[in-house]
């Protein structure tokens, strides 16, 4: 309802406002119909579950959803995931696994988590998307020829029959899906057809074909599905046991994670469209909501959905309206036309699919990436990509995230530098009081950077270059913004270290929060002058003043004066 407020305090539902949002919901639908059945039947659903998540799920974003003009449902990027759940487990597994990838996305936005998710890796959502694509593409390469059913559980396994099949391609299905593929992608050229979607042109020129001539050989959503039911969906609510919990709390965090990805990244591609500002993590919230719901009436996974919001934006869609509009047109679909899905060919949707597919890939990004980026970034992409296509989308989510984040540290330790300061970095310290050189037998150090696990070994390196003890070695610490326990340990080791060597530790010019963390962990009460600690904020001149004293009282030569 946010959003709805939002919308209404903005006076998106005055006069002159309701018409277009009217309009631009209509025609979303339309664009919606033959997407929400193709992707269905490719998530191994039946295509009316498709129709039936875009109703429940575009309406509950809509309305409850962060963006006023997100447009939600089935997506392509679904698909790999969704159909590998549903051949293991079964429609029931997928709806439980949708109902529960719900519940996380719910939270996550209760947990403000909706400006963490927009931080994954470039490298890593182009390299999952180009996969998805890949494997949509291969995938429909059954309905689009017309070739017998293949197995096999991986994907190069149903690519190898999938060739082997080839000389056995059904030339009348083939022409239909060609004749699709064209309408799609030329049907707006035609004069008269400009504002239609060239799926829904393409659907219903093939379709009203199929029921003319009713070619053999040809099937079709009656001849594989029985036709669509005409009416709504009833409530069901799922039954399951704690082993199926537990079975698919992997696939659905994935499910959570690429619907995240893909709703805001959606509702951010909307942003720069309309000139709006989405709330992310009300987003999650809305998208939650939307995953709890739509199994319960018979769908699966639905997220925000760039083409179509895209398509809503284009066309006026300014509040939620419209999308609540879209949901409404395909209700009446299901209410009035229904009987005549039967003589849908497969090859059409599939030929849909191709299109969404290549639209999907990226591939102009991903040859970018390949052939700009660092090395690193190139090795991330195509690990993530060849993981979805060969192995499983939750293997490549997981080790791509983890291999970026590992290449983030990486980098980030890379940055912090620990070096050793002399007379002339230090004169102006110096000049206060009144020396123009170090005294003897003492170090200065300084860690510039954050010290974390990652920057550990720099530091270490750094005191291992010192071929002889020193008196004093005084740390400065004012470039450290934060330590983590790695770095408080190796701090602590260090101090113990020198210690027993009968070296002087003193550290300086700490900020507050790595200050308080040094005495909580302990390592000021290992530090020989039990009042130094109260110097941790204090100048370097501060620390060199009781350095040089010891060195003098050592014995060693008195430092020149000005």
């Amino acid at each position: 309802m946010i959003t709805i407020l939002e919308a209404k305090r903005a006076g998106l539902f005055g006069k002159g406002k309701l018409i277009p949002n009217i309009i631009a919901g209509v025609i979303v639908g339309v664009v919606a119909l033959p997407l929400a059945m193709a992707f269905a039947i490719a998530s191994g659903a039946k295509p009316e579950q498709g129709l039936y998540t875009a109703i429940i799920g575009g309406f509950m974003v809509s309305v409850l959803g962060g963006s006023r003009v997100q447009i939600a449902g089935p997506t392509g990027a679904f698909i790999a995931i969704l159909s590998g759940v549903t051949a293991k487990y079964g429609i029931a597994g997928l709806q439980l696994a949708t109902l529960m990838a719900g519940l996380m996305l719910a939270a996550m936005g209760l947990a403000k988590m909706g400006a963490v998710i927009k931080f994954i890796p470039a490298p890593v959502v182009v390299g999952f998307t180009t996969g998805i694509a890949v494997i949509i593409f291969v995938g429909q390469w059954k309905d689009f020829l017309g070739l017998p059913a293949v197995g096999g559980e991986h994907f190069h396994e149903k690519l190898l029959q999938l060739i082997e099949a080839l000389p056995q391609l059904h030339p009348t299905t083939t022409a239909l899906a060609v004749l699709s593929l064209l309408l799609v992608l030329f049907s707006s050229r035609i004069r008269g057809l400009g504002r239609v979607p060239g799926p829904l042109t393409a659907m219903v020129v093939v379709t009203a074909l199929q029921a003319s001539f009713q070619f053999e050989g040809v099937a079709t959503i009656g001849s594989a599905f029985g036709g669509i039911p005409q009416g709504l969906p009833a409530f069901t609510m799922p039954t399951f046991t704690l082993t199926q919990i537990v079975q698919l709390m992997g696939p659905a965090f994935t499910i959570a994670m690429l619907g995240a990805i893909e709703s805001l990244l959606s509702a951010t591609v909307a942003d720069g469209m309309a000139g709006t500002k989405h709330d992310p993590n009300q987003e999650l919230v809305g998208q939650g909501l939307a995953n709890i719901a739509t199994p319960l009436f018979g769908g699966f996974a639905a997220t925000g959905a760039i083409a179509r919001t895209a398509t809503n934006i284009r066309n006026g869609g300014t509040s939620p309206l419209a999308g609540v509009t879209h949901t409404l047109t395909l209700v009446a679909v299901l209410l009035f036309l229904a009987p005549l899905a039967s003589n849908i060919p497969l090859a059409s949707l599939a030929a849909i699919l191709f299109v969404v597919a290549y639209n999907m890939s990226e591939l102009k990004h991903f040859f970018h990436i390949v052939a700009r980026a660092p090395r690193a970034d190139v090795a991330i992409l195509l690990v993530t990509f060849a993981l979805t296509v060969l192995v499983d989308l939750v293997a490549a989510v997981s080790i791509g995230v983890i291999l970026a984040f590992m290449q983030f540290l990486r980098r980030m330790a890379d940055t912090v530098d620990v070096q050793a300061l002399d007379a002339e970095d230090l004169k102006h310290d110096l000049k206060d009081l009144g020396l123009t050189r170090l005294p003897r037998d003492v170090l200065v150090y300084e860690i510039d950077g954050p010290f974390f696990f990652g920057a550990v070994e720099n530091f270490e390196s750094a005191l291992k270059q010192t071929h002889s003890d020193p008196r004093v070695l005084i740390v400065r610490l004012h470039r450290v913004p934060f330590i983590d326990s790695t770095g408080l340990q190796a701090m602590d080791v260090v101090v113990q270290t020198l210690q027993k060597r009968g070296v002087r530790v003193m550290l300086c010019e700490a900020n507050e929060r790595v200050r308080a963390k040094l005495w909580k962990y302990g390592v000021l009460d290992r530090l020989l002058a039990g009042d130094y600690a109260e110097r941790l904020s204090e100048p370097l001149a501060k620390a060199v003043k009781p350095a040089a004293t010891q060195t003098m009282a050592g014995g060693a030569e008195q430092p020149a004066q000005p």
